[in-house]
């Protein structure tokens, strides 16, 4: 399904990766979303409790629980998780084992350099976004198919 999300929204998540980066930590958002039609709209940003160092992320339980606690609150799902790398961009195996999100379809975004290179009008060209397969494998997306079919930033 094709996940829609704003400007604010990626500024807001650049915001708190390069913040953890400047810390030499990775760090993880996730972008909470309500599902369309054809669509799922990013209505939010949201910074889970977490720990980090350089090369990993992790969200504990209880920060799990929190998250749990806004998405029935608010009637959210979690539309795509959005992490950042200390160097190149590409889905870890820690990535692939502490994925928040595992539905086929699901969209996991890794942004480079402790986002610190990363501006709102290069985020797409500068983020590798992966998807969830039927095969449990995380599958890089291509750039040039990203607005058509997977991710719109508005």
């Amino acid at each position: 399904m094709h996940v829609t999300c704003t400007k604010a929204i990626v500024e807001a998540t650049l915001g708190w990766l390069r913040q953890a980066g400047q810390s030499r930590r990775e760090c993880v958002a996730l972008w909470l979303g309500r599902r369309g039609a054809a669509t799922i709209d990013v209505m939010d940003a949201y910074r889970p409790e977490q720990t980090a160092e350089i090369d990993m992320f992790h969200i504990p339980p209880r920060g799990m629980t929190e998250l749990h606690a806004v998405l029935r609150q608010r009637r959210l799902m979690v539309a795509a998780q959005v992490h950042s790398h200390p160097a190149e961009a590409f889905h870890s195996k820690a990535d692939d084992r502490w994925a928040i999100v595992r539905h086929e379809g699901a969209l996991s975004l890794v942004v480079p350099h402790f986002a610190s290179q990363t501006t709102t009008q290069d985020f797409l060209s500068h983020t590798k976004v992966f998807r969830f397969t039927a095969t449990s494998r995380w599958q890089e997306i291509p750039e040039a198919e990203l607005s058509r079919s997977w991710l719109t930033i508005t």
